[in-house]
């Protein structure tokens, strides 16, 4: 690392350089991104151990920005969509949903399943993006969806190469987790860890059955997930099964990673 960011690096993490709304709007946003359900004025400035008028004041200007909207008749504050469309600007999350898009589409064709793609998101995961199969049944995850990691496959996959310590502070940020979600979730990134995927019953809808594979990035680190929520459909005869999706789905991961300059390398380092 270079000199002089190492010394601002320093100075900055001894409070040294300080810009206190910016802080404080920085801890808005990050509040609101924990709950899709939004927050009241007084709530949030509970939480964030504020006054009522500092976060009246910050909250005044995230909204005029298009950061946070209020809903008029519950009066909770949630986040849009701004910070979700800025970071699809961002080059590196820009290349891998252009790169995936044909990749998820001959998915979806070869196995008539819907397949998303999601990174790491705090302790949520995001989905980026998303294709449905041609069949007329189907299960998918909403675009731009976020979902605590402790209950997804990919989330799994998404942390699975994690110290302990680091996921576990993850999970920390997540209130209220049952313990069988939590057992369930260190079982899914035993299996990651092991096998280079993830396949388990959904914690989320009944019946479903989710295969997440890792993407790697050409570092070897795992930078996304790609997934598909299988399910399988009584009257489509002609539909793949549950291992020949996989085995697609495997090679599909490996086959993005390879785009992103990965190489064959990824699932067989340090997992």
């Amino acid at each position: 690392m270079d000199k002089s960011v190492r010394e601002t690096t320093a100075r900055f993490e001894s409070g040294k350089y300080s810009a206190p709304a910016l802080s404080k709007g920085l801890d808005i946003l990050e509040l609101l991104a924990e709950e899709p359900r939004g927050f009241k004025k007084s709530e949030i400035a509970a939480a964030l151990d504020r006054s009522l008028s500092e976060i009246f004041r910050m909250l005044t200007v995230l909204q005029e920005r298009g950061y946070v909207m209020l809903d008029p008749d519950s009066e909770r504050y949630t986040l849009t969509m701004l910070l979700f469309e800025l970071a699809h600007r961002h080059p590196p999350t820009k290349r891998l949903t252009r790169l995936a898009g044909s990749v998820m589409e001959g998915v979806a064709q070869e196995t008539n399943q819907s397949v998303h793609l999601a990174i790491l998101h705090g302790s949520n995961i995001l989905v980026i993006a998303q294709t449905d199969p041609p069949g007329n049944n189907i299960t998918s995850v909403r675009l731009g969806a976020r979902v605590p990691i402790v209950v997804t496959a990919s989330g799994a996959v998404l942390t699975h190469r994690f110290d302990p310590e680091r996921r576990a502070e993850l999970l920390a940020r997540i209130p209220d987790i049952k313990p069988d979600d939590r057992a369930k979730f260190e079982e899914s990134v035993a299996q990651a860890k092991a096998l280079g995927y993830c396949e388990s019953p959904s914690m989320v809808i009944a019946g479903v059955h989710n295969i997440s594979v890792p993407v790697f990035s050409y570092a070897g680190e795992v930078i996304a997930a790609l997934t598909m929520p299988y399910i399988r459909r009584l009257t489509e005869k002609g539909d793949p099964d549950f291992d020949s999706c996989k085995a697609i789905l495997v090679e599909a991961a490996k086959a993005l990673s390879e785009k992103l300059g990965a190489g064959a390398a990824g699932p067989e380092d340090g997992a």
